[in-house]
C-alpha cells in the first residue's frame, strides 16, 4: 500500500514538473516564433555566467521576477476572492493533466505501472468537468477586482467558455461511439490497430469533422488570438485588470498550461496518444513486410518520445495561429460557435450514426 502512494506521488512529482517545464519553454517558443514573424531577434538579455543560449533563461528570469514583484491588492476588491480566483484557475487546469496517459504500462520490479498518474474510467467526464469548473476562476477574479472593465471581461469568458463547451462535448461524442470507452488510456489502445493494412486507426483518420470542431473549440477555451475576448488589451483589458506580481503571473501561466492540455488532449484522442505506426510490443511490423525488434525499453522510451512531439506540435500550432490571425468580435465569435461549430457537431455524430449503422 505504501509502495502503491509513493509511485503515485513520484507520478504527480513528474508531471507537474514537465508541464511547468513545457509551459515555461512555450513562454520562449512564443517570443521567438513572433520575432521571426516580425522580423525581430525576441527575448535574449537574460544570461547566466555570460551565456544567453539564444534566449532560453529569458522564462526563468521572468518567473523569478514574478515571485518578487509586490502583491498590490486595491483597497476598494474583495481580498480572499482576490487571491482565490488566479489559484483556482491554475488549480482545476494544472489537475486535468493527471488523467493524461504519457505512454504504455511499463513493469518495474514485478509491477506493472501505467505511465498515467490516475486511469479513470471516466477520464474523459473529468476532463471537461475540471474545464467547466475554470469558469469560476474567471468570473470570481471580475467580481472581486470591483472593476468595470475587468467584470466586462470576466462575463464575455464565461459566457465564451460555456458556449464553446457545447461545441467541444459534442465534437467527442461521435470519437466515443467511433471507440466505446471514456478512459483515455483505452482510446489509446484502440488506436493502435490498423485500417487497411497500413494506416494507423487513429482518430483524426475516422472523425476529421470531430478534430476540426474539436481543435476550434478548443483554441476558444484557451482563451487566446483569435479567441481572447476575456482578454481584449486593445478594447476592455480583460478579466485581471487588477492582478499583479505572482497573481497576474499565475494567470498567465495557466493560459499556457490550457495550450498543453488542449495539445495533449488532441494528441491523446485524435493523433493515436503515445502510439508510433506500426510499433508493437516487440518491435516494428511493416506493413509492406519484415520487421524490426526494438527492446521492451526502447518502445517505451520511442512511445513516450512520440507523445512529447506530437504534443510540441500542437503547442507550436497554437503560438503560429496565435501571431497569425486577428480577434474576432465578439458577435462573430459567438456565431461562430453556436451557429457553425455546434451543428457541425451534430452533423458529425449523426453522420457516424448512420456509417455504424450501415456496417
Amino acid at each position: 500500500m505504501l509502495v502503491d502512494v509513493l509511485i503515485v506521488l513520484v507520478k504527480v512529482v513528474l508531471t507537474l514538473t514537465w508541464t511547468l517545464l513545457l509551459a515555461l519553454f512555450l513562454t520562449w517558443v512564443e517570443r521567438k516564433q513572433s520575432a521571426v514573424m516580425q522580423d525581430r531577434i525576441g527575448a535574449n538579455r537574460a544570461s547566466v555566467f555570460g551565456l544567453r543560449l539564444f534566449g532560453l533563461f529569458q522564462p526563468f528570469a521572468d518567473a523569478i521576477k514574478m515571485l518578487f514583484k509586490e502583491d498590490f491588492v486595491p483597497s476598494f476588491s474583495q481580498r480572499l476572492l482576490h487571491w482565490l480566483a488566479p489559484t483556482m484557475s491554475f488549480f482545476f487546469t494544472a489537475v486535468t493533466m493527471v488523467a493524461v496517459p504519457f505512454g504504455d504500462a511499463v513493469r518495474l520490479f514485478g509491477r506493472r505501472i501505467p505511465l498515467q498518474v490516475v486511469d479513470l474510467n471516466a477520464a474523459l467526464l473529468f476532463v471537461l468537468a475540471m474545464l467547466s469548473l475554470g469558469i469560476y476562476g474567471i468570473l470570481i477574479s471580475g467580481w472581486a477586482s470591483s472593476n468595470r472593465f475587468a467584470l466586462i471581461g470576466s462575463l464575455r469568458g464565461a459566457a465564451q467558455l460555456i458556449s464553446y463547451e457545447v461545441a467541444l462535448g459534442l465534437s467527442l461524442v461521435g470519437l466515443i461511439m467511433v471507440f466505446p470507452s471514456l478512459r483515455l488510456s483505452r482510446i489509446v489502445e484502440f488506436q493502435g490497430a490498423m485500417l487497411f493494412g497500413f494506416l494507423p486507426k487513429w482518430g483524426i483518420f475516422l472523425q476529421p469533422l470531430g478534430f476540426a470542431v474539436f481543435f476550434l473549440a478548443g483554441l476558444a477555451e484557451t482563451k487566446r488570438v483569435p479567441f481572447d475576448m476575456p482578454e481584449g488589451e486593445s478594447e476592455i483589458i480583460g478579466f485581471y485588470t487588477e492582478y499583479g506580481g505572482l497573481k497576474f503571473g499565475l494567470f498567465m501561466f495557466t493560459d499556457f498550461l490550457e495550450v498543453i492540455l488542449l495539445s495533449a488532449l488532441a494528441t491523446t484522442l485524435f493523433f493515436g496518444g503515445w502510439q508510433v505506426p506500426w510499433l508493437g510490443a516487440g518491435g516494428f511490423v511493416f506493413p509492406w513486410g519484415g520487421n524490426l525488434k526494438v527492446a521492451p525499453w526502447a518502445v517505451t522510451v520511442l512511445q513516450v518520445l512520440a507523445f512529447n512531439l506530437k504534443v510540441f506540435f500542437f503547442c507550436w500550432l497554437q503560438v503560429l495561429i496565435r501571431w497569425t490571425y486577428p480577434r474576432f468580435r465578439y458577435d462573430q465569435l459567438m456565431d461562430f460557435g453556436w451557429k457553425v461549430l455546434v451543428p457541425l457537431g451534430v452533423v458529425n455524430i449523426l453522420a457516424t450514426g448512420l456509417i455504424l449503422a450501415a456496417r
